[in-house]
């Protein structure tokens, strides 16, 4: 009887772990997944909670640990070096080397830094891996001020976990309001305000300059306005790059990531990619090429199961969302909410009194149909969203049903005057009507 066919997964992370479980639900090949990282798949985005002391490491496993052995799915902790796809081969790191069938790289992201000199002082890093968490814990130990450079979802993760340790921290921004690049400047303005509310000092249109080091350690940095800002930690959040280092020597074709076509396949036969380190050949109207986000993630997953599984299956994420956190307040989005939009978008705009709480909702100012939302602090439902993006409802029906939406009915009919009025002197024409 012949062996079953051998895929090896490179990443144990959450687009890894989706493809092996997904593979072995539906078929009996032999599974093997690699990490580097860490011995057991983890939830990466809760690894904020271990260092706050509101989650232990073991915590972060979503699943116990005999899951593996039951469901025969094999995890190597090592480190690829090389991949021969001539061969079919691995070159692990202490001359070890390993044979696949099927290769699927999720190799995730990895911190990207400015260039600058002093970048390998003690105490500058990043924040993506379980390895700068525990490089966090030691840089912290006896910190006295921090900078963080880098206005995204990294850099808030980063500010809140060190606010809880009592230690200053300043951030510099590049644009005039928090995330910028991402969000319109009324839902930019509104998180720069929060995050300050907690004692946090941005510094907006600033950039980091130079970086100064005493006896191998950063103690302050210059930024471009000229100002110097004493830290002995400086955190770098200004975004992720596609972990593949490793492939330049390869048959594998990169550019700022691993190239793939539709079905997630590399230019070599038998050699996908997924999650953060894929960039897709042709994106999806309205889609980037490479999107580090977590739900991305798994659908590629789900995705590049099925087509190793002699199903073949095309990449279909839908319509755009996401989610996340600043602080106290949770933000959503779904569709089309452009940080600068143009001629064929318009946006409305409200916030509660208290500042934890705003709505934007984007849509064609000529058909006004319903092109996307941005929520802080009110939790949306997912399906509702997505069936109205899919059906193209128009703004007028999106508004007088934005309750339907809205997990917290009590709170929006409360405020849903409020609401309507602000939108209704904007758009030009009443909604509560």
């Amino acid at each position: 009887m012949p062996s079953p066919e051998h895929v090896v997964i490179i990443g144990n992370g959450v687009a890894g772990i989706t493809a092996a479980r997904h593979i072995r639900r539906i078929s009996d090949k032999r599974i093997t997944v690699i990490s580097a990282e860490s011995d057991y798949f983890f939830s990466r985005t809760a690894l904020m909670y271990v260092y706050m002391g509101h989650m232990k490491w073991e915590h972060l496993k979503p699943y116990e640990d005999w899951f593996w052995k039951e469901n025969r799915i094999e995890l190597k902790k090592a480190y690829v070096k090389k991949i021969e796809t001539s061969s079919k081969m691995l070159f692990l790191e202490g001359e070890e080397t390993l044979n696949y069938d099927q290769l699927i790289l999720a190799t995730g992201s990895a911190p990207r830094f400015l260039g600058l000199e002093g970048e390998d002082l003690q105490g500058v890093q990043g924040l993506v891996s379980k390895q700068d968490l525990e490089l966090l814990e030691e840089n912290t130990a006896h910190s006295k001020a921090a900078v963080i450079v880098g206005g995204g979802l990294i850099g808030v993760e980063l500010a809140e976990m060190l606010h809880t340790r009592n230690i200053p921290v300043t951030m510099l921004i590049r644009e005039k309001a928090f995330w910028q690049n991402v969000l319109p400047l009324e839902d930019a303005q509104f998180i720069s305000r929060h995050i300050e509310s907690h004692g946090i000092v941005l510094k907006h249109e600033t950039e980091l300059k130079k970086i100064n080091g005493r006896n191998g350690s950063v103690n302050s940095i210059l930024t471009n306005t000229g100002e110097e800002i004493g830290c002995d930690l400086l955190g770098i959040a200004v975004g992720v790059k596609p972990n593949i280092g490793f492939l330049e020597d390869s048959d594998i074709e990169i550019d700022r990531g691993i190239l793939v076509d539709e079905y997630l396949r590399t230019n070599v036969p038998n050699v996908y990619a997924i999650g953060d380190c894929a960039q897709h050949r042709e994106p999806l109207k309205g889609r980037k090429d490479i999107e580090a986000i977590w739900y991305t993630a798994r659908m590629m997953g789900e995705t590049v199961a099925q087509t190793i599984c002699g199903n073949a299956f095309r990449y279909q994420p839908g319509h755009w969302f996401n989610s996340a956190k600043f602080f106290e307040i949770e933000y959503q989005t779904y569709g089309v909410v452009s940080a600068n939009p143009g001629e064929q978008e318009q946006q409305l705009h409200w916030e509660h009194p208290d500042g934890t709480k705003a709505v934007t909702v984007a849509y064609d100012p000529g058909s006004f149909k319903f092109l996307g939302i941005n929520s802080f602090g009110i939790r949306m439902r997912h399906e509702v969203l997505d069936r109205w993006l899919t059906e193209e409802r128009d703004l007028e029906y999106v508004l007088k049903h934005l309750r339907n939406a809205n997990f917290d009915p009590e709170f929006y009919a409360h405020h849903e005057k409020e609401i309507f009025s602000s939108f209704n002197e904007r758009s030009g024409y009443d909604s509560s009507s």
